[in-house]
């Protein structure tokens, strides 16, 4: 027999049911029609919830190496760190040790001079511990708000600070909150001294330095005796500030022959930016003594005698 004459067909054993293709468009239809009623009528959210709190162990068993991996990691990590942040405790604490020997001897030294040159008592600063809430939401200035307000006395004006140093000014006083410019706005300025010196000057907040959240000392001289490295404290003459409180060290400096005027950029020494606690201090105006009255001067008289 020829193959052409063969029947390919398959047996009526097979042929049983829909075609495959009516099947395709069937079963589609009726998926789009779950997902419509789904989606309208949230029909299987409670076959949802049932699966998931089943499947919810199942998810915590496979979870568990990876889990585990991350927690062995994270152990090794903090133990690493702790050993690290130990050693440097045992090294600041022998330093602050070391310091601290010497701490009363030069108090009494200060005193006695002081009482020697009949010089008026260094004044002294109370403050309160504050945290820091939140930042502004102004992407223009440099703000923090503390959560101490009128109720806790804060008063307009006082300085805060952090372990290392100066971080800004009460600018704004709210009954349980007060708004904090930090010395890095670009209108804030806070006369400083150069530790080694005691050449005096003020620094300006200069958000568009080189390096961000910095400082820069302006209307210096270009052969001012200003090194990198140089510690800028606090001089005391603005009545709102303290003197001695580290405020910034010098970074850069620019001399140019085409200025008179050096560029000077430093950087704070305190966490402008990333402090969490800090110390509002009382500003040392209000414990100064009032100002004498100015003298009354007679107008000159116009004219000659009469």
């Amino acid at each position: 027999m020829p193959l052409g004459t063969l029947d390919r067909t398959p047996p009526p054993f097979f042929k049983q049911g829909p075609s495959a293709l009516s099947k395709l468009l069937v079963f589609s239809a009726l998926a789009v029609f779950l997902m419509v009623a789904d989606l309208r009528f949230q029909i299987t959210q409670p076959v949802r919830s049932v699966l998931g709190l089943v499947v919810l162990p199942v998810q915590w068993l496979a979870m568990q190496p990876a889990e585990a991996l991350r927690w062995t990691g994270r152990y090794f990590e903090s133990l690493a760190s702790a050993q690290r942040g130990q050693e440097q405790a045992q090294v600041q604490l022998a330093l602050q040790a070391a310091r601290g020997l010497q701490v009363e001897q030069l108090a009494q030294e200060n005193q006695q001079l002081r009482e020697l040159l009949e010089l008026r008592t260094r004044i002294t600063t109370t403050g309160q511990a504050a945290e820091v809430a939140y930042e502004a939401a102004d992407p223009y200035t440099r703000k923090v708000v503390i959560d101490k307000g009128q109720m806790h006395r804060i008063e307009v004006g006082s300085p805060v600070i952090d372990a290392a140093g100066v971080i800004g000014q009460v600018t704004r006083v709210h009954p349980l909150v007060s708004e904090v410019t930090l010395i890095t706005d670009r209108d804030q300025a806070i006369p400083v001294l150069n530790a080694r010196t005691g050449q005096r000057s003020v620094a300006h907040g200069d958000p568009s330095a080189p390096h961000p959240g910095g400082l820069e000392l302006r209307f210096m001289a270009a052969n001012a005796d200003v090194k990198l490295g140089d510690l800028l404290t606090t001089s005391g003459v603005d009545g709102v500030y303290p003197a001695g409180l580290p405020v910034a060290q010098i970074i850069q400096v620019e001399r140019r022959t085409d200025s008179a005027f050096a560029r000077i950029q430093t950087r704070p020494v305190a966490g402008v930016s990333r402090a969490r606690h800090v110390l509002v201090l009382q500003p040392i105006g209000a414990q100064l003594p009032p100002r004498p009255p100015a003298e009354a001067v007679s107008p000159p008289r116009k004219g000659g005698r009469k």
